[in-house]
């Protein structure tokens, strides 16, 4: 049966096929498409131990991309999840006191974002065949930090695509902007925005949604779309690797098979959660989906206390990739807790845009008991760092440690142990001077390249492919920064020379 794919502000009666939202990306209402029904899995979750991650990729992908046939499905996956990973089963769980860490940073740009950015560009070539599209898709997308070089090592020199980025200047690490700058590929663009995450997102929104640039643009045989996790092509492969760990406590014999646990996620612009609330739709015993944030913890408050509210400090942290004050996937959330009123979620997001505020009722927060929210500051992301190498010599990264602190605590204020699994989004060598102020290394002061040799010698942590091309590389972009105002034009000029 064929599942389609409404926006969040309109009506279902305009539903669209997977690949179409797809190639789309964002809806032009300027909503987000949802699945006009979330569809439950159709295997036993006895049998997920048998599965490698590629089949299971497929069981969960074919329930979401119906008008995808299983060769197409399965070509795409494969192509996907390979020997790019440095380890075949491509998001291993280890454990450190007791707790189990989902490692999601074994792709070749050593962030969670690889799992899903290895497959969009293969989804959205089939996609455009699909539905006969004669122009170059063009992904626009601005970045925390980590989506930037996935999406541009993934789309790198695929026919018939352009990618163009965004990130704030200052705003990422320096082996972030590295990666980018050193990005090969004709068809790859990167830009550092003068100010925050939540402005460079913003402005790629304005522009998805700009129908007189659509219509330039159109002209020119270009059509844009978006590699960030308001695309379902990004989202729904996101919701893999949730089964997955699940299936390695089942192996590893943490659990028995309908045992419900915890995930502790770090959370910025509510992607990756939003993928475990998904799964337990779908039938995933999951008892608590921890939203673990940084110093900008707009959503703790937003679910502790119902308020949404944008106009508060943007703080830089050690943990930038989190950096972020609108979380776009948040609205898909507010759909359904609003009984997938398209109504109630615009006149949400439109105070959210008009006022920078939102406030939902008491009868609604009922419905997110699924989730536990709290945040870690700059000294607790430091101490965790230090408290997990004190255990076992692990390094973990400052995203891991703000979702390892908050598992931490909500164990111990909820007094609840329930197996956690901390869901660990990157390599800690892309933070490597963040790494070493947690461990009170004085390497942490030097810049740039050395604190990665200095965390390589402390952490006795081979280096994974993704850092030795880094430091063997020869090219290097130059740096370009605009201002947001600027980006517009950029993008014109790129695509209308």
């Amino acid at each position: 049966m064929a599942l389609l794919y409404r926006s969040t502000r309109g009506s279902s009666s305009n539903a669209i096929p997977a690949s179409e939202a797809i190639l789309k990306g964002l809806s032009p209402d300027g909503g987000l498409y949802v699945p006009t029904e979330i569809p439950k899995i159709d295997f036993n979750l006895a049998e997920l131990t048998t599965f490698s991650y590629q089949e299971l990729a497929f069981r969960i992908l074919k329930l979401f991309y119906t008008d995808f046939s299983e060769i197409e499905l399965r070509n795409c996956i494969e192509k996907a999840y390979g020997s790019n990973f440095d380890i075949s089963t491509i998001a291993p769980l280890s454990f450190h006191d007791n707790t189990g860490y989902l490692e999601l940073f074994h792709g070749p740009t050593i962030a969670f974002k690889d799992i899903a950015l290895q497959l969009l560009p293969h989804l959205m070539t089939v996609a455009a065949k699909k539905n006969n599209s004669q122009k170059d898709i063009v992904i626009l997308t601005a970045t925390s930090g980590d989506t930037g070089k996935a999406a541009m090592e993934g789309f790198a020199d695929v026919d018939g695509t352009k990618i163009i980025v965004f990130y704030p200047q200052n705003g990422v690490s320096f082996i972030q902007e590295q990666q980018m700058l050193t990005q090969k590929g004709k068809n790859t663009f990167v830009f550092a925005v003068d100010g925050n995450f939540d402005i460079a997102q913003t402005n790629v929104k304005k522009l998805l949604n700009d129908p007189e640039l659509a219509s330039e643009l159109s002209s020119h045989g270009y059509q844009f779309s978006s590699a960030n996790s308001i695309n379902i092509g990004r989202l729904f492969p996101q919701v893999v690797y949730y089964f997955y760990a699940y299936a390695q406590m089942i192996q590893q014999k943490r659990i028995s098979t309908g045992t419900a646990i915890n995930f502790s996620v770090p959370t910025g612009n509510f992607g990756n959660i939003l993928a475990g609330y998904y799964a337990k739709k779908m039938g995933l015993p999951i008892n608590k989906l921890l939203c673990a944030s940084n110093k900008n913890n707009v959503l703790t408050d937003f679910f502790n206390e119902g308020v949404y509210d944008k106009n508060r400090p943007f703080y830089v942290t050690s943990s930038p990739s989190m950096d972020i004050l609108v979380s776009s996937n948040l609205e898909r959330l507010l759909f359904y807790i609003n009984n997938e009123s398209s109504k109630d979620t615009l006149q949400l997001m439109t105070q959210l845009n008009e006022k920078g505020k939102y406030i939902i009722s008491e009868e609604i927060r009922t419905s997110l008991n699924d989730f536990f929210a709290a945040y870690a500051d700059e000294n607790q992301t430091a101490a965790e760092i230090f408290r997990i190498y004190n255990l076992d010599g692990t390094v973990i990264d400052p995203h891991t440690a703000v979702a390892s602190y908050v598992a931490k605590l909500y164990s111990e204020e909820q007094a609840d142990s329930t197996p956690t699994i901390v869901v660990s989004t990157a390599s800690p060598y892309k933070f490597p001077q963040s790494v070493l102020i947690g461990l009170h290394d004085s390497s942490a002061f030097e810049p740039g390249f050395p604190a990665l040799q200095a965390l390589k010698k402390i952490s006795n942590l081979a280096f994974p492919n993704a850092i030795t091309q880094l430091l063997n590389t020869k090219y290097i972009r130059t740096k370009k920064i605009i201002s947001p105002v600027e980006m517009k034009k950029n993008v014109k000029n790129l695509l209308m020379k």
